[in-house]
């Protein structure tokens, strides 16, 4: 029987080479790899896909040049104010994970909005990880865990099933499926505690170059394998 993939996670990879193998500056391949988000979860929503999560931006890339990093916060800024109206008509819901502190206040608060006015759709789920880091992610869980059981007099010991409850991604299914582009074979740190037995697969052409039958080939290749989960 064919497995389907109900969490699928993708590390979007390769844009700034993308640009410079055609002699463009980096801002043009993040302009491309902007537009080719809502094209990959409208595949990934016609094939069943539940959760789409895609790493767009890790706390280590705030140490990029201030003109980079200044750019791709305009990007996202400007991609929440376009899509995130036409996504909710799609019945997409959208969530943001990461060190949302961080980002610039009215960034802050267009991400709340775009997610309130999504929160009750029932389609995709679709998460962007921005100023992310899977193991501070786990810290921030491992804080937020001591404090519930100060909170509801429980023990001070953490399990396993107490700190899931505090990751970003509480309530949703680890990833079956992660899927990097560009042809690193690295996650990055991208869901560190939750991808423990998600399938990887590694693509060798980069995010702008993606395509809907590299989504169907990455999706094949998972239905051939077969998942033990260490047993």
């Amino acid at each position: 029987m064919e497995k389907t993939v109900q969490h699928l996670g993708i590390i979007m990879d390769g844009n700034r080479r993308w640009a410079k193998g055609r002699e463009l500056p980096s801002f043009e391949g993040h302009k491309k790899g902007a537009k080719k988000v809502k094209e990959v979860a409208r595949w990934c929503a016609n094939r069943g896909v539940k959760v789409l999560t895609l790493y767009a931006f890790s706390a280590e890339n705030w140490d990029r040049s201030e003109g980079e990093v200044s750019f791709l916060m305009k990007l996202f800024d400007s991609y929440l104010a376009k899509e995130a109206g036409e996504l909710h008509k799609e019945g997409v819901k959208l969530r943001v994970i990461g060190q949302k502190e961080r980002l610039p206040i009215h960034m802050q608060k267009k991400i709340k909005e775009a997610e309130d006015l999504t929160r009750d759709n029932d389609g995709l789920i679709l998460i962007t990880a921005i100023s992310y880091s899977g193991r501070d992610e786990i810290v921030q869980a491992a804080n937020q865990a001591l404090k519930l059981c100060l909170r509801e007099g429980l023990p001070e010991i953490i399990t396993e099933d107490l700190l899931s409850r505090c990751l970003y991604t509480a309530g949703l299914p680890d990833p079956d499926l992660i899927i990097r582009t560009s042809g690193e074979m690295r996650t990055s740190g991208f869901l560190m505690w939750q991808a423990t037995y998600s399938e990887l697969y590694f693509a060798d052409k980069y995010w702008p170059d993606f395509s809907e039958e590299d989504l169907d080939e990455a999706l094949a290749e998972y239905s051939r394998r077969q998942r033990r989960f260490g047993k």
